[in-house]
């Protein structure tokens, strides 16, 4: 490979000349041009995974077309407590189509199978509020009032679960 080496009476390259005038265009643009402007923000996080602002807006439309009077805080704890359970299915290795079938099933694997309804239950919970069903007898109604059962006990234990799990994260709500 030969080097041209250039001698003083010759041409400068057009090459040249246009890589300096769109240089000196570039550096003489307008400030705006150069930096791009951040327009969303933190709302929170669950140690290292970000919740931003635009996500909890949308969340929140949504939400409020199905529960008029949801707040932005409510829908937000939602999303935290969505992040530390997938993140806890994850841990374990559990595997979904969806991010719903992977709450579901991390709900189903780690609350819902240590649930126990005995008919002792069944037959107080029945008797108290007998007025309720109509007439109907308790044979009729026995799975409907299990069903209710577990799913009331499931509520309970979900929630002390995220207890237990917002206590062990690092959560900053940054609203």
């Amino acid at each position: 490979m030969r080097l041209k080496v250039r001698s003083k009476g010759q041409k400068k390259s057009p090459f040249l000349f246009g890589g300096c005038l769109l240089l000196c265009l570039v550096l003489s643009a307008p400030y705006p041009v150069l930096h791009a402007e951040v327009r969303d923000r933190v709302a929170a996080f669950v140690d290292d995974i970000a919740i931003t602002l635009s996500e909890l807006e949308i969340r929140h439309a949504g939400t409020v077309k199905i529960t008029p009077d949801v707040t932005k805080e409510e829908v937000l704890n939602t999303m935290l407590n969505r992040v530390l359970l997938l993140r806890e299915a994850k841990k374990i290795r559990l595997e979904a189509p969806s991010e719903e079938e992977l709450l579901r099933d991390y709900i189903d694997l780690k609350i819902r199978a240590f649930i126990r309804i005995n008919e002792e239950e069944i037959t107080d919970f029945y008797d108290k509020h007998i007025g309720d069903f109509g007439g109907k007898e308790l044979d009729d109604v026995r799975e409907d009032v299990e069903n209710y059962l577990t799913e009331n006990e499931l509520n309970k234990r979900l929630k002390r679960h995220i207890d237990e799990l917002r206590e062990k994260a690092c959560v900053n709500i940054l609203l």
